[in-house]
């Protein structure tokens, strides 16, 4: 069964055992354990590069849910704790709740609705808390009447409700055998999904044409992702996007990365391939003004240690990563869930509660019990901590480490201050940590630290040591607020977002919007190409637009421009853009991979090998490096296959030859645990190969 199923299932044991169990004496909860003393610290060197801009902070960027069985959902209580963590985005009426609650009676067959949990309760919630709401509309059970009725009762009562989605998770309506979200429609493929979307949203925009409408995708390199069901043309996000493309404004997706804490942890490093992805297959298969539609992540939590720290690390991370690739909103699962299993993590009591404020219950035999109602997890401390981090309106800049334990984010303020966010993912032993400034020189004096350790009740904020070293405990936050040694008043402003257009496989011309002049006149534009978290120039112009020459084929590279005026003051970078170069023109080759079937974690990919060369080919060799490091060839045929590495090598049959203008197929199985990149640059005998 896909782990997205036993996620699923899980969430919705727990939701029943909350509404069901009654909250008991605080004496009955088991106090956290001290952690064990760190081992001396390694050394770690962090890099924090201001020329190579992310994406801008939006005001929605800091979510969580709300859920109508959580009796909790709107007392001044709650709402004033998700203040306090700087919450901006709240989600209604919960999970898989949404596709069976029906909003103008407050009732959801076959669940348990809590009392004061009703719409305009929430709605009340969402002002006092001063978040957006996102709102969830019953596609599995419900009509786009219905939805439509929603949206002109938040009209007419005024309510700022500008976010819906059209139902959640329906992708696991049992149409690829996994059934947890309730579907009463008869077909249940994407393409019929899709066929509700669009009805939907042309019913609801009818009552209000402002509101923003959003589908159901999948994570790439997460179940159902890759999969084909039987009778469709393609893949969930394939045909949802293809069919409603048109009439959405952001797509949905949920990701939960399971596995021990160690693993769940190492995940993020999926991030930037699975975005990207995403990416692609909208502006693929979403048609015109494809660009106009934004991404949201709307649930995500771990699997162990969720209350404790964990779960803040990977909320940490997580949040950084997901909005430094553009994702408007990052929503935690959720304000309260109830107790799960209780187990020790990392020397802690962990409640395996996937809310970040305690229900303040017990199990079933009563032998454990949480902390008292509203009692915050680690994961809340985390979130508040993010709020100091990221502010609407700053740009994220990348930043990296070389210590696979240790990540690192950085967020540039526009009155001249740097936020560097550490995350020492270690259990066990400190790092001494070394940070390297690229584009931006700090002031001397202590910075502000916040910190979260493993642990503690609440944030520390202290004003101690330098900008260039850190002493980062074991399983710990730490962010770091630093001044301008100099003012950047007068600086030029930031080039507008470039494009890409002419790509081949060795140049591609870069244009963007014109920067505002500061003080003096803009003297020229640099081009900066990021790799990691490091910057190479590669070229500059006293113009808007740029031809990048010497490029290597099917590559992906992320460019970002500065504007620097005639007295050397160079503005804050431009938002990234990630292109990628094509296969050659011509070419005495021409290799075509095809990914024939595809299990979510491993696929069948076959490769048409093509000689376009006047001579036959005898003991060919073809080659191909993996885009990321979790791919791997576990067999193949018609030919002899190894890895190592990232790199593959397939070399012919014993006697076998491929004729001028001949075919010849090759073939294997591969397994990926994440995102699954399929390579796009394939070289037969050295010479690099066209792709079809």
């Amino acid at each position: 069964m896909p782990s997205a199923t036993f996620h699923r299932v899980a969430r919705g044991t727990l939701i029943l055992a909350a509404s069901a169990l009654t909250s008991v004496a605080s004496s009955a909860a088991v106090p956290a354990t001290a952690a064990a003393p760190a081992a001396s610290a390694a050394p770690v060197t962090v890099t924090v590069n201001a020329r190579a801009g992310l994406a801008t902070v939006p005001e929605t960027a800091l979510g969580v849910n709300d859920a109508i069985w959580d009796t909790n959902l709107g007392t001044a209580e709650t709402s004033d704790l998700l203040k306090t963590a700087g919450v901006r985005m709240l989600r209604y009426p919960g999970g898989s709740y949404a596709d069976i609650y029906h909003w103008r009676d407050h009732t959801a067959p076959g669940g348990y609705v809590a009392p004061n949990t009703d719409f305009d309760t929430f709605m009340a919630s969402a002002e006092r808390v001063g978040a957006e709401p996102m709102i969830i509309a019953n596609y599995g059970t419900g009509t786009a009447e219905e939805a439509a009725g929603w949206v002109r009762h938040a009209k007419d009562k005024g309510y700022r409700a500008k976010y819906w989605t059209i139902g959640n998770e329906n992708y696991g309506n049992g149409h690829y055998g996994a059934a947890w979200e309730a579907d009463n429609h008869a077909d249940k493929s994407p393409a019929a999904y899709a066929s509700g979307v669009v009805a939907f949203a042309e019913a609801m925009r009818a009552e209000n044409p402002d509101i923003k409408i959003g589908a159901v995708l999948t994570m790439p390199g997460n179940w159902p992702d890759g999969l084909v069901g039987a009778g469709d043309a393609g893949t969930w996000n394939q045909e949802v996007l293809t069919r409603a493309g048109k009439s959405i404004d952001f797509v949905d997706v949920h990701w939960y990365p399971g596995g021990t804490a160690a693993e769940s942890l190492s995940r993020t490093s999926h991030i930037d391939d699975a975005m990207y992805l995403l990416r692609r297959q909208i502006d693929k298969y979403a048609g015109a003004g494809a660009d106009r539609i934004k991404i949201s992540m709307t649930e995500t939590n771990v699997d162990a240690g969720r209350t404790t720290q964990p779960g803040a690390l990977f909320l940490a991370d997580a949040y950084s990563g997901l909005l430094e690739n553009g994702v408007f909103t990052v929503q935690w699962w959720n304000v309260h869930n109830g107790i799960g299993t209780v187990s020790t993590v990392a020397g802690q009591r962990d409640y395996g509660d996937y809310g970040m404020l305690s229900s303040g219950n017990c199990t079933a035999d009563g032998s454990a019990c949480e902390p008292p109602l509203n009692t915050p997890f680690a994961p809340y401390h985390a979130l508040t901590l993010m709020k100091s981090f990221v502010h609407p309106g700053d740009q994220l800049i990348r930043a990296g480490t070389d210590d696979p334990l240790v990540t690192a984010h950085a967020a540039r303020r526009p009155g001249g201050d740097l936020q560097v966010l550490l995350v020492n993912r270690d259990p066990d032993n400190e790092r001494e940590a070394t940070v390297d400034y690229r584009g931006y020189t700090p002031a001397a004096g202590a910075p502000t630290v916040v910190s979260l350790r493993n642990g503690a009740a609440a944030l520390e904020t202290t004003t101690s040591g330098d900008a260039t070293s850190r002493t980062l405990p074991p399983y710990s936050l730490t962010l770091l607020t630093l001044h301008p040694a100099q003012a950047g008043d007068g600086a030029p402003g930031a080039p507008g977002r470039p494009v890409a257009s002419e790509v081949t496989d060795r140049t591609a011309t870069i244009s963007w919007p014109a920067a505002a002049k500061g003080r003096h006149p803009i003297a020229k534009y640099e081009v900066h190409r990021t790799t990691g978290a490091t910057s190479e120039q590669l070229g500059e112009t006293s113009g808007t637009s740029f031809t990048v020459r010497n490029l290597a084929p099917g590559t992906r590279y992320t460019v970002t421009v500065l504007a620097r005026d005639t007295a050397g003051g160079v503005s804050w970078s431009s938002l990234p853009l990630t292109f990628t170069t094509t296969s050659p023109a011509t070419s005495s080759c021409t290799v075509r991979l095809t990914d024939a079937n595809d299990w979510g974690n491993g696929f069948v990919g076959a490769v048409d090998i093509t000689n376009n060369g006047p001579l036959p080919l005898t003991g060919w060799t073809l080659t191909f490096t993996w885009p990321t490091g979790w791919q791997t060839v576990q067999s193949g045929w018609s030919g002899g296959w190894t890895q190592t590495g990232r790199d593959v090598r397939v070399t012919a049959e014993p006697n076998a030859t491929l004729a001028a203008g001949g075919t010849t197929t090759t073939g294997f199985v591969a397994g990926y645990s994440g995102p699954n990149v399929l390579p796009e640059v394939f070289a037969l005998n050295g010479t690099v190969c066209r792709t079809g």
